[in-house]
């Protein structure tokens, strides 16, 4: 590293928070470059995928004939997150099992879109990329401020268990179109605030060898916002008619 550069991570003008060790500066960014990259393969993807069930009439024609299949389809990311951290660090093992995560995801979502108009559909979609964009930005200012959202951990883990409780709930009871508007609201706002606690976590606290799961974090974050704000919106539609 040249005098001048490592003169200038000295001052702090590439730290990334309050005491960030200049030796790990550069190993960061490029984590963090990594991690990015990863990401929007997996939007790509998702992109894709999701695009040929909402706009392949005997792709969406299969899956509402085959319930249980979407039933399944529901678990399959829950079941491959578990070799998927055991090798997230195994590459190119840890690749493999990431692009069949990303399709799994995908096609959840593009079963969510085939059945709403599609208007709903990019209105969720404009929406998620504003929170998105607008709190990575904040939590990169917050934490370069000396903020640290490591708190927030605890809580969110424990509304994500009871809004998954709650979910099965309603399959058996469901709760009309207001009910499911509070829902998504709520879903809204846990994983606006898991994208805050999640980018922080990738400033400081994951390994750099971690980039996979950190996508995986991040990726997940994006995905069940996006869910959770076509829930709403698609609530709120419904009540409308």
């Amino acid at each position: 590293m040249s005098s001048a550069k490592y003169e200038d991570l000295e001052m702090g003008k590439g730290a990334l928070y309050p005491g960030h060790s200049s030796e790990d500066i550069m190993l960061r960014w490029g984590f963090l470059r990594k991690v990015y990259g990863i990401l929007s393969m997996q939007m790509i993807l998702t992109t894709i995928v999701a695009s040929v069930v909402v706009f392949t009439e005997s792709v969406k024609d299969f899956f509402i004939r085959s319930p249980f299949l979407l039933i399944f389809l529901a678990f399959v990311p829950l079941i491959l997150m578990i070799p998927l951290y055991y090798y997230h660090k195994s590459h190119p093992t840890n690749l493999a099992l990431l692009g069949l995560f990303t399709v799994a995801v995908s096609l959840t979502v593009g079963i969510s879109c085939a059945f709403t108009p599609g208007i709903i559909v990019l209105e969720a979609l404009l929406l998620t990329a504003t929170v998105v964009l607008a709190l990575t930005a904040y939590t990169y200012y917050a934490v370069k401020q000396g903020k640290d959202f490591e708190f927030l951990g605890p809580a969110l883990f424990v509304s994500v268990i009871v809004l998954v409780v709650f979910g099965f709930i309603q399959m058996f009871f469901p709760l009309g179109n207001i009910g499911s508007a509070i829902y998504g609201g709520v879903g809204s706002l846990i994983f606006s605030l898991y994208i805050v606690y999640d980018t922080d976590n990738l400033i400081k606290r994951y390994d750099v060898d971690e980039y996979i799961w950190a996508s995986v974090s991040l990726y997940l974050d994006i995905i069940n916002l996006f869910l959770s704000l076509l829930q709403v919106l698609r609530s709120i539609q419904g009540g409308n008619n």
